[in-house]
């Protein structure tokens, strides 16, 4: 097992791995931006370092001064967290390169799966079905010939990277050309890869997705689904688990072929299946996060398993200790991404408590928004034994939580657990496009 872990890493995910850490009894080297001087992971974190400018670029992604500071202090081992570098074979080979444990894939399955593209061709032959679509392609000539072939409507969406970002829904070739330059400028943009691709859009659907840990021993376990059709500009809002749209045999059958489809292509780590579930009771294989999720937190509620911890001891060679049968997912959890609307200063915080109420967080009063980060303030999850009683939880919790100084969706997020048809389960992706 390490003995130090730098976070490669800011906000309420900073201080979710330092706390895991804190736990298992390793130290902990935080780095930050001069935006993030007076942040909560870096006065929780034994170590703390500054490694740039408030720009991304200039620190969190800044790939030679993480190195060059996980050295200096003689960690072990990197935690990328979610999104930087967490999905980047070149700086988790700079790890290996200089004898630092990445704590996540190798390099070599991050290049293959990270590009959906050429994941999908892996998946065709493990049983689960792929949604339609392209390679990457090179030109908007290509894209026109995929898209006919294909059939409109269609998805456009970026080879690398995830949270929404490089993505399209073309309804037309009028609109394909557009489209085609945005989205792939975007993708260049937020993961330095403007390859794009295509894919049959598949409507009305779910978003549903499966949480599997795999060891390099062989063993693989599903910690089931979670339901993520909340949102808005392909962003999540609400996560909740189990989905109200998966029946019992389905999520059975479904989770047996993740784990197999896991096993075949040989992934080692935390890592999200991600599918989309059509009306018929379908699911179509849409992408891999070969990562640690934003909503890790409400299968963490639902079975009790720390993916966080066991994401550090797969990392470590350690062999996961439990089975596909000894996993409980009795009750209901659910997950609301508490956003700022806009910069501000934190007057006043005052968060929700009880049984089963839980607030992933970096906030601390005092705290100043600024513009160079993700909007993402914390997350709200709450489980009980039945989703009627989740609903109510998360309602008295949403109502009970407090941030002055910063404006916040929280009210949006009240409205959304309050509406007829999403208490009803009976809800898709159209859900906040009708609202």
């Amino acid at each position: 097992m390490f003995s130090k872990i730098l976070i490669a890493n800011r906000g309420e995910i900073a201080v979710r791995i330092i706390r895991a850490c804190k736990e298992m009894g390793v130290v902990t080297v935080a780095v930050y931006s001069q935006a993030d001087k007076n942040a909560l992971h870096v006065a929780l974190a034994d170590e703390s370092y500054c490694i740039g400018g408030p720009e991304a670029s200039e620190s969190y992604l800044n790939e030679n001064q993480i190195i060059s500071t996980a050295l200096l202090s003689g960690a072990q081992a990197v935690h990328p967290g979610y999104g930087f570098l967490s999905e980047n074979a070149h700086f988790a080979r700079l790890c290996r390169k200089n004898g630092l444990v990445f704590i996540g894939p190798d390099p070599e399955h991050m290049e293959r799966l990270s590009d959906k593209a050429v994941l999908k061709e892996l998946i065709r032959g493990t049983g689960l079905s792929v949604i339609p679509g392209t390679r990457a392609m090179a030109s908007v000539e290509e894209a026109q010939r995929g898209a006919a072939a294909l059939g409109y409507p269609v998805m456009l969406k970026a080879c690398a990277g995830g949270g929404g970002r490089g993505i399209r829904l073309i309804r037309s070739e009028d609109e394909l050309e557009e489209a085609y330059f945005q989205a792939s400028g975007e993708a260049l943009s937020a993961f330095g890869d403007g390859s794009v691709y295509l894919e049959k859009y598949i409507f009305p659907a779910r978003h549903v997705e499966l949480q599997i840990l795999a060891d390099e021993h062989g063993n693989a376990v599903c910690l089931g689904d979670r339901d993520c059709s909340i949102q808005r500009r392909n962003q999540k809002l609400l996560e909740e688990t189990p989905s109200p749209g998966v029946g019992e045999e389905q999520r059975k059958k479904i989770m047996e072929l993740a784990v197999d489809a896991v096993r075949t292509i040989g992934y080692v780590g935390a890592g999200t299946l991600e599918f989309l579930l059509d009306q018929d009771g379908n699911f179509w294989f849409m992408e891999m996060n070969v990562r640690l999720q934003v909503e890790h937190c409400v299968t963490e509620m639902l079975t009790g398993v720390d993916l966080v911890k066991w994401q550090i001891r797969i990392a470590a060679g350690i062999s996961l200790n439990f089975a596909q049968e000894e996993i409980r997912m009795n009750g209901s959890a659910m997950e609301c991404r508490i956003n700022a609307g806009s910069c501000g200063t934190l007057r006043m915080l005052h968060v929700p408590g009880g049984p089963s109420v839980r607030f992933d967080t970096c906030l601390i009063e005092g705290t100043v928004i600024s513009p160079y980060y993700d909007a993402l303030l914390g997350k709200l999850i709450v489980f009980a034994k039945t989703r009627e009683e989740t609903l109510r939880k998360m309602r008295a919790s949403l109502c009970e939580l407090v941030i002055d100084g910063i404006p916040t969706n929280i009210e949006e997020q009240l409205q959304i657990v309050e509406d007829e048809r999403f208490s009803s389960g009976k809800y898709d992706l159209t859900f906040m496009e009708d609202r």
